[in-house]
């Protein structure tokens, strides 16, 4: 890997080197593999993409799955399959990097499936990066479907840092008894940027939850769409939340939806959407900050 491979990857890992189990992929192509006791990594034979083997009762084991895109015109979509076995702990960092000094667009779709066991959880962390001069687009598609069984948890957190002209991220999810998916999402755009999300969540058994919250900020020309559709099919609880700010000429539409088909169902939407505070703005003004660096302040802030 060169100089632009090895920042690709800290941006969207925090590091170029990993410990336990990964899989890096790299224009369409894996490039390096490592298994190691506990989790195997077998390459699809039927279609590009994975299948990620998670040993029951394995303790705190890490897999590493980034994808790289440093070409124009590449079209890369990959199929990756995890198989958590009962009672595992395992935390999967995945996430998709381009750089584009090309004209032509570069996209890269992730369809990642996750079977968790009864008693599995999976802290999985995701992010997306986008860099380049040219005048190529840098296009990611992620696409997330969770399947837990009983007493299982998936706690997921992707964050879009910057650069990506164009997503669309599906997130769908099958949540049986006692089990529990939570779903933190960042997002922000500048420029002519677009992204949209889409939550779809059957809750169907018995004290199953799921906690949904979309956090995104939307500048310049930029424009956000959050959708989510929540199911409560057993006595369950689910939250649904998106919290937005808006700022220059940004969009924001956000559109939740509950369901409750059974009586014992606790289905709740929140969604707010607005400008920064000014009283936010005044506060940090007083200690010296100008309007621009009192704004920058209020986003991070926000996107943490």
């Amino acid at each position: 890997m060169d100089s632009t491979d090895k920042n690709l990857l800290k941006e969207i890992t925090g590091t170029d080197t990993f410990n336990g189990a990964y899989n890096i992929r790299k224009d369409g192509k894996g490039i390096e593999r490592k298994v190691t006791e506990n989790i195997n990594i077998v390459t699809k034979q039927d279609k590009p993409g994975i299948d990620v083997y998670v040993k029951e009762n394995s303790k705190n084991e890490f897999v590493h799955i980034p994808v790289i895109i440093t070409e124009g015109g590449i079209n890369d979509t990959v199929y990756n399959d995890f198989y958590i076995g009962k009672n595992a702990k395992v935390y999967i960092i995945a996430g998709c990097g381009i750089h584009n000094e090309h004209h032509k667009d570069s996209m890269h779709n992730g369809i990642h499936r996750f079977f968790l066991e009864d008693g599995a959880y999976v802290k999985y962390i995701e992010k997306h990066y986008g860099e380049g001069d040219g005048n190529g687009k840098r296009i990611l598609n992620p696409v997330t479907e969770v399947y837990l069984k009983k007493g299982s948890t998936l706690d997921m957190d992707s964050v879009q840092i910057k650069g990506v002209d164009s997503t669309e991220r599906i997130t769908k999810g099958e949540i049986l008894e006692d089990a529990n998916l939570i779903v933190t999402e960042k997002i922000m755009t500048h420029g002519e940027q677009y992204a949209k999300t889409v939550f779809e969540v059957e809750l169907n058994g018995d004290n199953s939850s799921a906690h949904l919250v979309s956090r995104s900020v939307a500048t310049e020309n930029s424009k956000q769409e959050f959708i989510s559709k929540m199911y409560g099919n057993a006595k369950c609880f689910g939250h649904a939340e998106c919290d937005a700010i808006i700022k220059d000429n940004g969009k924001v539409v956000a559109r939740p939806e509950v369901t409750a088909n059974q009586i014992d169902a606790n289905l709740v939407h929140e969604a707010a959407i607005g400008k920064i505070a000014g009283e936010q703005l005044i506060k940090l003004m007083t200690l010296g900050l100008t309007e621009a660096e009192a704004e920058e302040e209020v986003i991070r802030g926000f996107m943490r």
